[in-house]
């Protein structure tokens, strides 16, 4: 907005219409953000003092093998899962684009993870994984096999936490993906095939180029959604088997419900930078890729 349009009659008109949107802004976004930046450079003695402390609480995080642990954890989980939602979700999508009988009802099925609550599904999975009566545990021992505690152990509980979190998440990528592609024009699939352009061909010169500012924000929609995974975590595994499925978020709570604000502050500013950095990488690399092409 230039300098002159702030004193226009048209802003001074609308002004009455957006000062609610702007308080609501202001007073559920920006003071709670504020509140923990704040709250990040202050020492909390739980429910007794608070003094400012500057960078300690930050010093003391990264010096903290659990936190350490936790920063591995997600970023692990952040680049299996969503590369796993970006291909499944990709190749949903164009399974979902083709016209014939029984697409609807494969769009039902892909699209029903996603209308579930995220709470409910990671219970659907926990009752799949139990040791004692699960279905996937009931499936192995009918095959011959033994029970495995796909929770008790660190690298089977990564795993299993990370198909609950594909299998929910993944038809949110599909959706996305599958509305970029509804606005490419038939026609240009019709003068390829003409060319005698091959699938493999057409996807990656037409439908992938055209696609990628969707693919792009699909991808950092997950990222950050990834990088702050909490509920399907907290409910599957709690964290364990010793902590070594404990995200930032869930390492954040922890403190917080230990009354360590400035601790769980700062662990969420930290999360947030993370975030920040790698969605400013991904824009810029998309713009890169479009200035190049």
């Amino acid at each position: 907005m230039r300098r002159s349009d702030l004193g226009s009659p048209a802003l001074r008109e609308a002004l009455p219409f957006i000062s609610p949107v702007l308080l609501f802004v202001l007073l559920l976004v920006a003071l709670p953000v504020i509140g923990t930046l704040v709250n990040s450079f202050i020492r909390d003695v739980p429910f007794l003092t608070r003094k400012f402390v500057g960078f300690g609480n930050f010093a003391r995080l990264f010096k903290d093998p659990g936190f350490r642990g936790s920063l591995l954890f997600t970023a692990v989980f952040l680049l299996i899962s969503v590369s796993l939602e970006m291909v499944l979700g990709t190749l949903f999508a164009l399974t979902m684009n083709e016209r014939f009988r029984l697409t609807p009802l494969l769009r039902v099925a892909v699209l029903l993870p996603w209308v579930i609550p995220v709470a409910v599904g990671a219970r659907i999975w926990q009752l799949i994984y139990n040791y004692d009566y699960g279905l996937l545990n009931s499936v192995i021992m009918l095959l011959g096999g033994r029970p495995v505690n796909w929770l008790g152990s660190p690298g089977l509980a990564l795993f299993s936490v990370i198909v609950a979190d594909v299998w929910k998440t993944t038809p949110f990528v599909a959706l996305i993906l599958l509305t970029g592609l509804k606005a490419i024009p038939e026609e240009v699939y019709e003068q390829a095939k003409i060319d005698g352009t091959n699938l493999f061909n057409r996807f990656f010169l037409i439908t992938f180029p055209i696609l990628r500012p969707v693919f792009t924000v699909a991808l950092l929609f997950r990222t950050i959604d990834a990088l702050r995974v909490f509920d399907v975590i907290y409910v599957l595994t709690g964290g364990g088997p010793g902590g070594s499925t404990t995200s930032i978020s869930l390492f954040a709570y922890r403190y917080f419900l230990l009354g360590d604000f400035g601790l769980g502050s700062a662990s969420s500013v930290i999360l947030f930078l993370i975030a920040l950095s790698l969605s400013i990488l991904y824009l810029r690399a998309a713009r890169f890729k479009e200035a190049m092409t």
